[in-house]
């Protein structure tokens, strides 16, 4: 306990080092949060997923809080359902196998801005003969707009952009920016007020059906934004998380933990066994470490997991263990080393519970250290499009808005998000080490 103490009030004389523990602690409570809001199977899900699961969202949308540092309003997604309870719904028979079904969508809409797109899902139940539908737009300047009319089957959706004859009547102009422009306007503006889509369906068998949605696409959703599938960037934020922070430490843990017993191994036994540890970690040395990472990614698996075990692989004989065999060759010729061989305890005691301890206090500040080294690795690797093909990782995210050309199309939150976790999450595990290097390397204490 004493020992204890003596250690947070020495890290306590380090602003730095408390910065960056709350940083990391910070990160750890994301992780968590990421991983009982999300399951790991449904993130997968989520990220993998199409229209089906995305399809209420809009296309390249700024995250919501951008609108507190523009002076223009632009609007969110608006979702509306014939089911919903403020949407009008109106069904009169006609004959035994006819009727008429009326469904009235009214909005306000007090945005600065254009919507993204606007789309209509029907959703029809018949047997045979499917129902007849047409759209009428009207405006708050009592002005009515005559849409499309379509023959709905069970899953039709029709885009207000995709209508040609549509796009005619409106003088080629897009019909998000047509149906809600300002008549009396030079420049193109919204003109805000209260709006109506009213759709009108005929139907032919006395059990048919209709139900709509309408979604008219915002320019911006969420904390994070969209992207080009319409996916929400706080699944890949939040689950990248996790996936960076246990891949940075295994690998770390991992290499450091092995390195430093291979050393020990190899200075307590000495001869024919140091020697062949020696060979190997300068054969290993010379090896291209990334060059062999996209080989495997290439050719074998881009499996975050199975990387995570190639790193590993790759850093054991690397150059920490001459680091390590230096400093073991001074420890063997401790006094009490020799007091431990004397009273004949067994090798691996003595490796494990003389040689080793001694080294811990410099092992900690390089394995915290080590962290960020391997998170920004997982991020280069997607980064040269080797990530894995299933989490939802900052790296992917980045390599996806570089791919989509984000920072032409001034989408910059989709790639600077990401980056700026991983800044955080390598500056927080720098600030940390580098104090804690300070308290264990008596040469960099201050005095």
């Amino acid at each position: 306990m004493g020992n204890l103490k003596n250690a947070w009030r020495e890290i306590a004389r380090y602003p730095s080092a408390i910065i960056g523990m709350l940083l990391i602690l910070g990160l750890i409570a994301l992780a968590f949060y990421a991983v009982i809001k999300i399951p790991y199977a449904e993130a997968i899900r989520l990220w993998r997923g199409g229209e089906e699961i995305w399809g209420e969202y809009p296309r390249n949308a700024q995250p919501s809080w951008t609108n507190l540092f523009s002076r223009t309003k632009r609007p969110p997604t608006i979702v509306l359902r014939s089911q919903d309870a403020a949407t009008l719904k109106t069904v009169e028979a006609l004959t035994e196998d006819s009727k008429d079904v009326t469904i009235s969508f009214a909005f306000d809409f007090p945005y600065d801005a254009f919507p993204a797109e606007i789309s209509v899902f029907f959703q029809a139940n018949y047997e045979e003969k499917t129902p007849y539908a047409s759209m009428s737009w009207y405006t708050p300047d009592g002005r009515e707009i005559r849409l499309g009319q379509i023959s709905v089957r069970r899953a039709e959706t029709y885009r207000l952009a995709l209508d040609e004859r549509l796009v005619r009547r409106l003088n080629g102009v897009l019909p998000q920016q047509a149906l809600f422009a300002d008549p009396v306007s030079v420049t193109p503006v919204p003109l805000k007020g209260r709006y109506e889509l009213v759709i009108r369906a005929h139907t032919f068998e006395a059990t048919s059906d209709l139900d709509a949605k309408v979604v008219i696409y915002g320019q911006v959703h969420g904390l994070a934004g969209t992207d080009h599938r319409r996916r929400d960037l706080m699944v890949a934020l939040l689950w990248g998380t996790p996936i960076a922070l246990s891949f940075g430490l295994l690998a770390a843990l991992g290499s450091s933990l092995t390195t430093m017993l291979i050393a020990a191994c190899g200075v307590w036994f000495g001869g024919w066994v140091d020697q062949l540890i020696q060979r190997i970690t300068e054969v290993v040395m010379v090896l291209p470490f990334l060059p062999i990472l996209i080989m495997v990614g290439t050719f074998y698996s881009r499996s975050i997991w199975n990387m995570l075990l190639v790193v590993i692989g790759l850093s054991i004989f690397g150059g920490a263990i001459k680091t390590y065999r230096a400093i073991f060759l001074q420890v063997k010729e401790a006094p009490y080393i020799e007091a431990a061989r004397a009273y004949g305890a067994p090798n691996w005691r003595i490796i494990v519970q003389y040689l080793v301890p001694r080294i811990v206090p410099i092992l900690i500040p390089g394995l915290i250290s080590g962290i960020p080294t391997f998170v920004f690795l997982e991020a280069s690797l997607a980064l040269l499009g080797l990530g894995d093909p299933v989490l939802p990782t900052w790296g992917k995210v980045i390599d996806e808005a570089r791919s989509q050309g984000a920072l032409y199309n001034a989408q910059y939150y989709w790639m600077l998000e990401p980056a700026v976790l991983l800044m955080v999450s390598g500056l927080a595990f720098a600030m940390v080490g580098f104090a804690l290097d300070r308290i264990f390397n008596p040469r960099l204490r201050e005095v």
